[in-house]
């Protein structure tokens, strides 16, 4: 379930966006823990970088599903197709002060932030930089893309 923001929100001013890659690191360590289960899950040849421009209240992240009228916003289905995605595995939320936050609604293998796994549920507010793993080796690293305005408008 799609947590709901209310209309009265005050969206983000700040330009942010999500810069899609693969990480050989975090790959490394997901197949230490999932041992032979995870053999049959090879790391992508190339990892197609990709960006988005985060916009609205929320963006839903996963894989697009026809027959279950899913579409997120960042949609991973690939190519590469990461295998440990669920079709809605996280959600980038709008919050006050120009930022954005990252709730894991109840994915299949968890999401962390900055290498640290969040709670179910658990609204994580996200800073310049901040990198997001989930599935097999997808990185999602978020970036204020105004925050040099910032600095020439002494904020």
């Amino acid at each position: 379930m799609t947590p709901a923001v209310p209309s009265s929100f005050p969206y983000s001013q700040a330009t942010w966006s999500a810069v899609i890659g693969a990480d050989r690191a975090y790959y490394d360590r997901v197949r230490e823990v999932t041992g032979t289960r995870g053999a049959a899950v090879a790391f992508p040849a190339q990892g197609a970088g990709r960006r988005f421009q985060l916009r609205g209240s929320q963006m839903r992240i996963g894989r697009r599903s026809a027959s279950r009228g899913l579409a997120p916003e960042i949609d991973l289905s690939g190519p590469p197709a990461d295998p440990g995605i669920s079709r809605l595995h996280a959600v980038l939320i709008a919050v006050p002060a120009g930022h954005w936050a990252v709730l894991d609604p109840g994915s299949a293998n968890g999401t962390l932030v900055n290498g640290a796994e969040i709670a179910l549920g658990e609204q994580v507010r996200l800073q310049d930089g901040d990198r997001i793993n989930l599935g097999a080796w997808t990185a999602i690293t978020v970036h204020r893309d105004d925050h040099l305005e910032d600095a020439r408008v002494g904020r």
